[in-house]
């Protein structure tokens, strides 16, 4: 007779291996020594039928227990060796395939959720400080409107399979095995359509384009996500459909950028308006609007016109407009523009020497020779 190796030694692990790493063992062993991925291979067969055997013993504390004490002995003494009882694989493989089990077994037709969809949307900058209401077209897997999703020509129904009489599954006994299979007649549905519906060719389902209708929130930004739920694929056999994430893609302005929720711009003045200040008319978003510029203003100063810019998501108000000034030189002075400059060069204390060109013409980039 036959010794019968360590149970441990079967599986690979340790003999301190916890639940989790006995059962990732057994599975990888499973998957590989399956005899429905193995047909008509003996040896395959042994090994999985002696790793289904150590794996039952190792994941049950009490045999677990017993074998590590007193070895395959133990079990024997106990009436627990597999030579006098069969093993339900279908016990086994929920245990450790789940949602899996149909890689192997099967499964009865029923519901599955419905695919979840992603649609990305460009919208403008204007769109998220006005809000916009938005017609999207999105391609997706629908209930067939015709059958009403059942797959069978209208007056028809679907019937259970005769072979496996809806369960899609059929057992089949190997020595002390009782290993169930996906039913070949139905393909583990558990039902059958005997005439298929035209419209899906019996699949209950068809791709269509659906319209639907989203409103854009003001103060939205790239990467912002709307989930609308229920609007993503149709699910089988009476599951809720999945739901459309559509992501939000904010496209850059030619005039402003954003700052969170201000909007950056820029204006040029001349140095005299720099110099005392003034009102000038600035772009907006949404028309003309007055900044006021204090006197003595610095190049790259950033001026703030309050609540002119992207309102806050779900807020009553808004960020600002911000104006990064630069200041125009003028490129030519006539005469009697550069007399004045001169004599506030003077009364500045900002004298010049007209051999080497003046102040202003230092400024200005121009010398004698341009005269």
């Amino acid at each position: 007779m036959t010794q019968k190796r360590d149970y441990y030694e079967i599986l690979n692990v340790n003999r301190d291996a916890d639940e989790d790493e006995i059962k990732k063992a057994y599975r990888k062993l499973a998957i590989q020594f399956h005899p429905d991925k193995n047909p008509g291979n003996d040896e395959a067969e042994n090994k999985f039928k002696e790793a289904t055997e150590a794996y039952e013993v190792l994941r049950t504390p009490e045999k677990r227990q017993l074998y590590d004490r007193y070895g395959h002995a133990g079990l024997e003494n106990s009436g627990s060796d597999f030579s006098g009882f069969g093993v339900n694989l279908d016990d086994i493989f929920g245990d450790v395939f789940g949602d899996l089990l149909g890689g192997f077994g099967g499964t009865q037709r029923s519901p599955k959720r419905g695919r979840s969809l992603q649609y990305n949307l460009e919208v403008s900058l204007e769109d998220v400080i006005h809000g916009k209401q938005e017609t999207l077209h999105v391609p997706r897997i629908e209930s067939c409107s015709t059958c009403d999703g059942s797959g069978a020509r209208h007056g028809t129904r679907v019937v259970t399979c005769p072979q496996c009489h809806g369960r899609g599954q059929v057992s089949q006994t190997q020595g002390f095995f009782t290993m169930s299979r996906t039913c070949p007649n139905c393909r583990g549905e558990g039902e059958m359509i005997q005439d298929p519906c035209p419209s899906c060719a019996g699949k209950g389902l068809i791709r269509n384009s659906a319209e639907i209708k989203l409103n854009i929130d003001k103060g939205v930004d790239t990467g912002f996500k709307y989930q609308l739920r229920g609007e993503g694929e149709a699910g089988a056999n009476g599951a809720p459909p999945g739901d459309l994430y559509v992501v939000i893609n904010v496209v850059p302005h030619e005039r402003f950028q954003r700052n969170q929720n201000d909007l950056i711009t820029s204006a040029k003045i001349s140095f005299v308006q720099a110099a005392l200040g003034g009102r000038i008319t600035v772009d907006g978003i949404d028309g003309p609007e007055t900044l006021q510029i204090p006197p003595g203003t610095q190049y790259g100063t950033q001026l703030r016109i309050p609540n002119k810019g992207i309102p806050h998501y779900r807020r009553s108000y808004s960020g600002d407009l911000v104006v990064a000034i630069e200041i125009e030189t003028p490129k030519y002075l006539n005469a009697a523009e550069r007399e004045k400059l001169e004599e506030f060069a003077n009364l500045r204390g900002e004298l010049h020497d007209n051999d080497h060109g003046g102040f202003w013409d230092k400024l200005l980039g121009r010398n004698d020779e341009d005269e």
